[in-house]
């Protein structure tokens, strides 16, 4: 089985991952913990600062992943289980040879996949 027969093609309705492109392809990942790390847990609150609403005008190259772990289509399923893993993310953006993506997986895709077959 490969990455393709389970990937999640409408990549925009993953809100846990927002993939990074540009006119080079794939340049980044925000993940939900990129976004924590990068919040102040004192905005709208009466302990406010400057420094706080500063978070909320940050550009996405400056919050996001750089250099994100990307897999092709005919990639396995075993193949990326190891990478999410081996290289601790949540998600492996599926690109083209050209750095088009084409899909995104996540861990949940690939526990779903074994249910299928599992179950």
């Amino acid at each position: 089985m490969n990455v393709e027969s389970i990937m999640t093609r409408k990549v925009v309705v993953k809100l846990h991952h927002l993939l990074v492109v540009g006119n080079q392809g794939l340049l980044g990942v925000i993940s939900d913990r990129d976004l924590l790390k990068a919040l102040s847990p004192f905005v709208g609150a009466l302990d406010e600062h400057p420094r706080d609403l500063a978070i909320l005008n940050k550009k996405a190259h400056q919050i996001m992943s750089r250099e994100p772990v990307a897999v092709d289509k005919e990639t396995s399923v075993e193949e990326a289980a190891n990478l999410l893993l081996s290289e601790n993310v949540s998600c492996l953006p599926v690109t083209s040879p050209e750095g088009d993506v084409e899909g995104i997986l996540t861990w949940k895709d690939i526990f779903k996949a074994y249910l299928m077959v599992f179950s």
